[in-house]
């Protein structure tokens, strides 16, 4: 068998340098900086390892310095060692670092990148053992999804009822999990399309043979199936990679985790670096089990703890050691702060999300005011949709903000869908509205029959939607196509005829439900569909403020057209899942609450194993903080126009006492603090947290309706209605809003 590795090795003896060069690198000046536990990962040689490395203990160091100890002391060539990351960028700036500490030799690292990156170089490599041609395709998803309809219109499948996304995502799955089509459990194929998943899942195998193409989880399966397969193959790669390194090794998948063990063999040279208390990623595959079962694995196996954190400091530390303690599928270990005691974690209950909202808010202007960078700065939130009462107040008093990991709240693809249906209710002449989502969801209406409606439109000199009902009338579009476009007309005649006497919440409920735009959401399977859903809800709630749907329109347009481009010193608003890997001075964690956090779908659908998980996603959340951590909870939040009594989540019971302070003002909802500060007042029976029309603490108005006031963002308006401290005013400028009366000023 032809050497699979001698484009890698052409220049290279087979042989590794003598030992003497070992002892020459061990006075390398790249080891001196290392701490002793840092150094012993670096340093150990000779059969498997694993470094459990804690949030913020240098294991990118610890992991690109073995890596360059391993070249500079001659154990392996560059083409002898198997690098794997988990994102491209993180395999760039281990190459970067390497060469900053070795020099140029980091360029024969041809087996450095992610798990996908070497699969695609395996496959290129051994494309007829894996069933495949020279330059085979890759397909992406929408190749993907067109093929599964494809072969599902063959079965004769509802595709309405039995949606390709799904089948799709349960394919991937099963790949994840190195199933081929003859090993899916009966159980799981039943639950899609009558059974026919497997039989799907087998075409479409066949079908990408034929087209010679694999998908993204091919490339994780093909390459386990051939080296299952081929003994000689395996052995052989066994023998070349004499170092194998594996970053974030607590988010593998199963696929991922059999390649590994296969490569590595009972006593390879393998070293995973990872942090148990880490692992957030189930709903996308990963396995924390994987490295929780290591030491059984390679009983051999050397474990290794980072516990020095240079991020942190102590109070936060000691904090997020005692939450994550709660969890009994963990290794174990302490993380310990060499910056010192610092702040306490401070807790703070609020009445309801507005109220978190604002006092989030003013802090961030403290930091302002007293010469601190907003940028240094971040709210991290569990859910997307928590975001929005967020971005209203911060646009509200000018604070800059950005948003990572995704779009602001009204630019997210969902909510501009929603609002789309709502701005053709309001002007039936919005063109890029109508156009938007006259197919979304998918109603028959195709690419040929929308053509034919600009073409008509342009002729006429009309608005798309008046052309579509003078075409509905006529024979130049055929009767399939004519039908779907007149049944969409007729919703939104129906539509605009209930906005006259309809709330605008109420009509948007209607208008989603009615639509199949919901629906389309609820089956689909993918990761961010719960995600979508919720910012429909959230779009929902935020127009109870509003009396008619052009008032809330207005305000959406004047919120989207906001400068966010002035200052770069902004605020950094993004979920816990996005937040790791990344650090901040301060860091606000609101909405610690139950049925939000730990989320009530993570409990359901998963038990014990899901709330271990979250409370692994408390951990990474709160060690994002550097100086200062900010929790909070509020007693209500309004649900589709409802208030809902909202309990403090179980993992503020779970924080040990000793570093937290409690900075609730007393009283709080009525009821002093507990003089001892324990949390565990505010969930006990006792304490019933009563949603009400005007909550206690609320100051009378000092305004009157009619009464002329100014606001710095939004300049005059007249006062027309007064609730509490919450007032609605007609701006001369920016039309109606519902501002707090804190942030107004008599004129």
């Amino acid at each position: 068998m032809a050497d699979p590795f001698e484009l890698d090795d052409a220049h290279h003896p087979a042989d590794v340098p003598p030992l003497s060069q070992q002892a020459q690198a061990a006075a390398a000046p790249y080891l001196g900086g290392l701490n002793p536990e840092q150094r012993e990962a670096v340093s150990h040689t000779g059969g498997p390892l694993l470094v459990l490395a804690g949030a913020g203990t240098g294991k990118t160091r610890a992991l690109t310095t073995r890596l360059a100890h391993i070249l500079a002391t001659g154990q392996a060539w560059p083409g002898q060692i198997l690098a794997v990351t988990f994102t491209n960028k993180a395999a760039r700036e281990m190459k970067e670092r390497i060469r900053a500490l070795i020099g140029d030799m980091v360029e024969g690292m041809a087996w450095l990148g992610t798990f996908h990156s070497i699969g695609v170089k395996f496959l290129q490599r051994h494309a007829e053992l894996a069933g495949l041609k020279s330059g085979f395709s890759i397909l992406d998803t929408d190749d993907q999804l067109r093929l599964l309809k494809q072969l599902m219109a063959a079965e004769n499948i509802d595709e309405k009822r039995f949606p390709a996304r799904q089948l799709a995502g349960m394919i991937d799955d099963w790949k994840n999990r190195g199933l081929t089509p003859d090993r899916v459990p009966a159980g799981e194929a039943a639950g899609f399309a009558h059974g026919k998943a497997g039989l799907l899942y087998g075409a479409y195998q066949q079908r990408l043979k034929t087209l010679n193409a694999v998908d993204f989880g091919d490339l994780l399966l093909l390459p386990l199936k051939v080296l299952q397969a081929n003994a000689d193959l395996l052995a052989d790669y066994r023998q070349r990679f004499r170092h194998i390194l594996v970053d974030e090794y607590q988010d593998t998948n199963v696929a991922q985790y059999l390649l590994l063990r296969l490569l590595a063999g009972e006593n390879g040279n393998i070293c995973c670096v990872g942090d148990d208390d880490q692992s957030i990623y189930g709903w996308r595959g990963a396995q924390v089990e994987n490295i929780l079962r290591f030491k059984t694995d390679f009983p051999a196996a050397r474990i290794v703890r980072l516990v020095r954190n240079y991020r942190s400091t102590a109070h936060i530390l000691s904090a997020a050691n005692g939450l994550i303690a709660h969890n009994k599928a963990r290794l174990g270990k302490e993380l310990v702060s060499e910056l010192g005691e610092g702040e306490k974690v401070v807790v703070r209950a609020h009445w309801d999300d507005a109220e978190e909202a604002r006092a989030i808010s003013d802090d961030l202007e403290a930091i302002g005011r007293h010469g601190g960078r907003l940028s240094r700065a971040a709210v991290l939130v569990r859910a997307s949709f928590q975001m929005r009462p967020l971005e209203e107040r911060f646009i509200e008093i000018g604070l800059p903000y950005q948003v990572i990991g995704g779009p602001r709240f009204y630019e997210r693809a969902e909510v501009r869908d929603a609002l789309a249906y709502l701005k053709v209710i309001h002007a039936p002449a919005h063109d890029l509205a109508f156009a938007r989502i006259i197919n979304v969801p998918k109603r028959g209406i195709g690419k040929t029959t929308e053509q034919k409606l600009h073409a008509f439109a342009r002729a006429e000199g009309v608005a798309l939607y008046r052309a579509a009902e003078l075409l509905v009338q006529r024979e130049e579009l055929a009767k399939r196509a004519r039908a779907p476009l007149a049944a969409l007309l007729a919703d939104f005649a129906r539509w605009r005829a209930l906005a006259a006497d309809m709330p605008p919440a109420e009509l948007a409920g209607v208008v989603l439900d009615e639509s199949g735009y919901v629906e389309m959401w609820k089956k689909d399977t993918s990761p961010k569909a719960e995600g979508r859903l919720d910012n429909l809800k959230e779009l929902v709630r935020s127009m109870q403020e509003y009396d008619t749907l052009g008032g809330f329109l207005e305000h959406v347009a004047l919120v989207m057209e906001a400068d966010q481009a002035a200052a770069a010193d902004k605020v950094t608003l993004m979920t816990m899942h996005a937040a790791k890997g990344l650090e901040f001075d301060t860091v606000f964690l609101p909405g610690w609450e139950e049925g939000l956090f730990p989320h009530q779908r993570a409990l359901d659908e998963n038990g014990e194993a899901g709330l271990e998980e979250e409370r692994r996603l408390a951990y990474v959340a709160l060690t994002r903080a550097k100086r200062r951590a900010v929790i909070s909870f509020a007693a209500n939040r309004q649900v589709h126009g409802l208030w809902q009594n909202a309990l403090p989540s179980r993992f503020i019971d779970e924080l040990p006492k000793a570093h937290v302070e409690i900075a609730t003002p007393a009283p709080f909802m009525g009821r002093p603090m507990p003089a001892d500060d324990d949390m565990s007042h505010w969930r006990g029976p006792d304490l019933e947290l009563k949603a009400a029309a005007d909550p206690p603490g609320r100051a009378a108005c000092r305004f009157a309706v009619g009464q002329r006031i100014f606001h710095q963002k939004f300049g005059y308006g007249i006062i027309t209605a007064a609730d509490g401290d919450k007032l609605t005013i007609s701006f001369e400028k920016a039309g109606r809003k519902r501002v707090m009366a804190a942030f107004v000023e008599a004129a």
